[in-house]
């Protein structure tokens, strides 16, 4: 690893753990603490908006506390109706992810879509995939992607819904990005995560992200090539490590599939 790529490496980690741009506060339902929200945020979101979907944003004890009928999946999942009407919420996925209190224990589910601008953390999982002679595959992520169009990743990532388990969001996010099954790969195994805190786009600047991301690698056999079938991937590559390596201090990767990817070649 030469002086260059040290330096990369020093300042893409940096780059991951970023504070909120404005003061957040702490979001809690249910007397339980499952993210963050901004001054502005609340501001823009009007009492008879949130009125409209039986719930009230409360200040109290140095927190802001949702208040409506149901357990937090129902409370949270009209809150995230309330910042799509108002124009203050990520791409909606109809997808539900899973929603933890302070103490790590999942007490909820929410949209995808309102998960940054109300500050919950997510999982994440990715894969580097390997060819036997030690060439690595990537994917150049399609343009129309919310996030970092058209930037290069590792041979898979996807975010962990409320539905699955780690290896299950491993297993459905491989056939769907890369149409390869893990049981056909070998020497899988957990190589590590990177996590990220930095302030997000979406919801007009007023999103955070807060993410771990569990990676893992295998040996794609000779015999498999990748295939999308998502259609969230424009094209993969096979190509040697001098060139993933150069493609890094490029920045022609993600953030995420950067730092992966150095923990994968053992960069310090």
């Amino acid at each position: 690893m030469n002086q260059a790529s040290k330096l990369w490496l020093e300042q893409t980690r940096q780059a991951a753990q970023q504070p909120p741009l404005q003061t957040r506060q702490s979001l809690a339902v249910a007397g339980q603490v499952v993210g963050t929200m901004d001054g502005d945020l609340v501001r823009r979101l009007s009492s008879e908006q949130l009125r409209q979907h039986g719930l009230e944003l409360v200040w109290s004890k140095s927190l802001w506390a949702l208040q409506g009928e149901g357990d937090v999946t129902a409370v949270l999942n009209r809150m995230a109706q309330a910042l799509r009407e108002a124009g203050l919420c990520g791409a909606w996925r109809n997808e539900q992810l899973a929603v933890h209190n302070a103490q790590g224990l999942q007490v909820g589910t929410v949209e995808r879509g309102a998960v940054r601008p109300l500050g919950i953390a997510t999982q994440a999982v990715h894969l580097v995939g390997a060819a036997p002679d030690g060439r690595i595959w990537v994917q150049q992520r399609a343009d129309n992607k919310a996030t970092n169009p058209g930037m290069w990743d590792t041979l898979m990532g996807g975010m962990v819904s409320a539905a699955d388990s780690l290896p299950q969001a491993l297993e459905r996010e491989t056939w769907e990005e890369a149409g390869l099954r893990v049981a056909d790969l070998t020497d899988l195994r957990h190589g590590g995560f990177v996590s990220f805190c930095r302030p997000s786009d979406e919801a007009e600047g007023h999103g955070y992200v807060s993410e771990r991301i569990d990676w893992f690698e295998a040996t794609v056999p000779e015999s498999l090539s990748p295939d999308n079938q998502d259609g969230e991937v424009q094209r993969f590559e096979l190509l040697e490590r001098e060139s993933v390596e150069d493609w890094l201090v490029q920045d022609r990767f993600t953030p995420e599939a950067s730092l992966i990817l150095a923990a994968y070649f053992g960069w310090r």
